[in-house]
């Protein structure tokens, strides 16, 4: 945030405000958890984020309200604020219906009629990009679901695009959670953006088939998979 009077006033001026104490925070602290560095059930401690973020109690409190409602945090009465965690049937539930929207969306919207529907998705892409050069995990999740909304967007169809806004959230814990895996095992963060370019081309290409088939290989490997060979490398143990 810049601490030049003239350019503050500039801004002012066009009607352009910064962000409050809050929104910093509660962005400051999504980036943190949909990056994996704030880990599911984790508790977070309003101490070390005050002197972290430096900000005081209230608007940290305010910012822990705001994450609350997206769902990506629980506060428990005496025990505290924590990470939020995902059981397996929410996470087969959230993928599944996922699945189902975009193929639904492919299915509608492919070939697309007008280009001016994939320049969002294109935006997408590059933050990726941009993010994935930076090293910016959580930011990356976010512009992974702004992706993945945009290919909704499609299908011309108005309702199935709210039913997939109406489980954002969720579904950034889950690409969150997706991401921290498939980089240890499969893909660095340039493979993981070079496979939604690679979606982008397969769409923009017309081909509906084809574009589901990738569709269907763009999900794999995810971390969903992985827990098969884990729970029985645990019982070997």
């Amino acid at each position: 945030m810049t601490s030049d009077p003239a350019a503050l006033g500039d801004r002012a001026a066009d009607g352009i405000h910064a962000p409050s104490l809050v929104v910093l925070a509660a962005d400051a602290i999504r980036r943190r958890i949909l990056s994996g560095e704030y880990a599911e059930g984790e508790r977070l401690l309003e101490e070390r984020l005050t002197e972290e973020l430096a900000i005081s109690r209230p608007p940290l409190r305010e910012a822990f309200r705001t994450l609350e409602t997206e769902g990506l945090i629980v506060t428990l009465p005496r025990r505290g604020t924590f990470v939020a965690t995902m059981t397996e049937a929410d996470i087969y539930e959230i993928l599944t219906l996922r699945s189902a929207l975009e193929r639904m969306a492919f299915d509608l919207g492919i070939p697309v009629d007008d280009d001016a529907l994939l320049r969002p998705a294109e935006r997408a892409l590059e933050e990726m990009k941009r993010c994935a050069r930076e090293q910016d995990r959580g930011s990356l999740v976010q512009a992974g679901y702004a992706f993945h909304f945009a290919l909704v967007g499609i299908a011309h169809h108005r309702r199935l695009k709210e039913a997939y806004a109406a489980v954002q959230q969720q579904l950034l814990l889950c690409m969150a959670r997706n991401l921290i895996a498939r980089e240890r095992y499969y893909e660095d963060l340039e493979q993981h953006v070079a496979r939604h370019e690679q979606l982008l081309h397969v769409v923009k290409q017309g081909d509906k088939d084809l574009a589901l088939k990738e569709l269907a290989a763009h999900g794999e490997r995810s971390f969903e998979d992985m827990k098969v060979p884990q729970r029985r490398v645990a019982g070997a143990d």
